[in-house]
């Protein structure tokens, strides 16, 4: 299956308009090399073969490398909202991001590790609610950092 990518400029683009309508802050760009190395990553089948494989390292990635002044929790979650947009899944992004509020923080703050949020993210796209087992172990990484 062939997957619609963001450009650099999108990006760009939609922090710009995330920083501006989430509450403010700087919409410099403080990294812009290493946020173009992130999509065009996501890209290469062999290091990402799923869409969620994509979209985790997308939001993970954008979450951690603080390509941005401000909003870099707010551009993961805005960058992979839009990447399920653009790829059909316009039905979980509300999902996505109502999911996302609660998770962002925990990414940047290395409780929820890329491991984690990939379980998380899959479960978002093909499942109706988080299974006990997940709701566990995200409760788990929150509490004692694991």
């Amino acid at each position: 299956m062939s997957f619609i990518y963001l450009n650099i400029e999108q990006a760009i683009e939609i922090h710009k308009l995330t920083v501006k309508l989430s509450g403010g802050g700087s919409d410099e760009v403080l990294d812009e090399g290493r946020l173009k190395s992130v999509l065009q990553h996501i890209q290469n089948d062999e290091y990402y073969p799923t869409f969620e494989d994509k979209l985790t390292h997308l939001v993970f990635s954008s979450n951690k490398f603080h390509c941005f002044q401000d909003g870099n929790k707010r551009i993961a979650i805005s960058l992979g909202a839009q990447f399920l947009i653009i790829n059909g899944y316009v039905f979980v992004a509300r999902k996505f991001i109502q999911e996302m509020e609660n998770i962002s923080y925990h990414i940047a703050d290395n409780k929820i590790s890329k491991e984690l949020l990939h379980e998380i993210i899959t479960s978002i796209i093909y499942e109706n609610d988080f299974s006990e087992e997940l709701k566990l172990k995200i409760l788990n990484a929150i509490i004692n950092n694991k």
